[in-house]
């Protein structure tokens, strides 16, 4: 496969390009909540995070950039390996936009490294819902696929 080297260097915004941007990492994966309480405990007992920071933010300026009138958002972070889990619940909150399968264009969702995968699996509270039991793909890699209270898919893998 051949890559068109100035099409692909078109595409990049001016400051990459400039080279004004010097470093771009990952920071977090933002997940909206209805009910945060809800989802920190649920994230706390099934995978053993506790929340780095929880905060919350209003404000004019914030409203803008979100892009919804009025808007405030209280937020928990977890710290993983470098970049965080963020969830927000918003006020006011929007229209539902979980996606049913992974195969839905727009669907996200957040993967997790574990040592023992069928460890967790075994550990899973019966009311957490899961698509299947813990499966090897054709890649060799071990996955298995949950939902949080929110609906919102968590892949579980062994790595």
């Amino acid at each position: 496969m051949s890559v068109d080297v100035a099409r692909t260097e078109a595409a990049l915004s001016p400051a990459v390009r400039r080279g004004d941007v010097t470093e771009l990492t990952a920071h977090h994966f933002g997940v909206t909540v209805t009910d945060l309480d809800r989802a920190v405990e649920f994230y706390r007992d099934t995978f053993d995070l506790d929340p780095a920071e929880r905060f919350s933010v209003s404000g004019e300026a914030f409203a803008d950039a979100v892009g919804v009138d009025g808007a405030t958002g209280r937020f928990a972070h977890f710290a993983l390996d470098g970049a965080r889990i963020e969830l927000v619940e918003y006020e006011p909150p929007g229209a539902d936009a979980t996606g049913a399968a992974v195969n839905q264009p727009g669907a996200k969702h957040l993967g997790l490294a574990v040592d023992d995968l069928d460890a967790v699996y075994a550990d899973l509270d019966p009311s957490v819902a899961t698509l299947s039991e813990p499966r090897t793909t054709e890649s060799g890699t071990r996955i298995c696929f949950v939902r949080d209270p929110e609906g919102n898919l968590i892949e579980v893998l062994e790595a």
